[in-house]
């Protein structure tokens, strides 16, 4: 289930308060703090005790492959 692009345009990372990458029903991504946000259910989890760091390869991947939200 793809996210709302009204919704994708108001979410912030919790952390930095900065854009994040839609990356299609996975996770909205943080390049800058290398921090993935997962999407469970269509519904994005935005805590940052939930978020996961992100190896290099991974975080080439996304960003070749993801929506700017900004």
């Amino acid at each position: 289930m793809p996210l709302d692009p009204v919704l994708l345009d108001i979410l912030a990372c919790p952390e930095d308060r900065g854009s994040l990458i839609h990356i299609e029903g996975e996770a909205l991504y943080n390049p800058r703090l290398r921090k993935a946000y997962p999407i469970e259910n269509g519904i994005p989890v935005l805590l940052v005790d939930e978020a996961r760091d992100v190896d290099d390869e991974t975080h080439a991947r996304y960003i070749s492959v993801g929506t700017p939200s900004d």
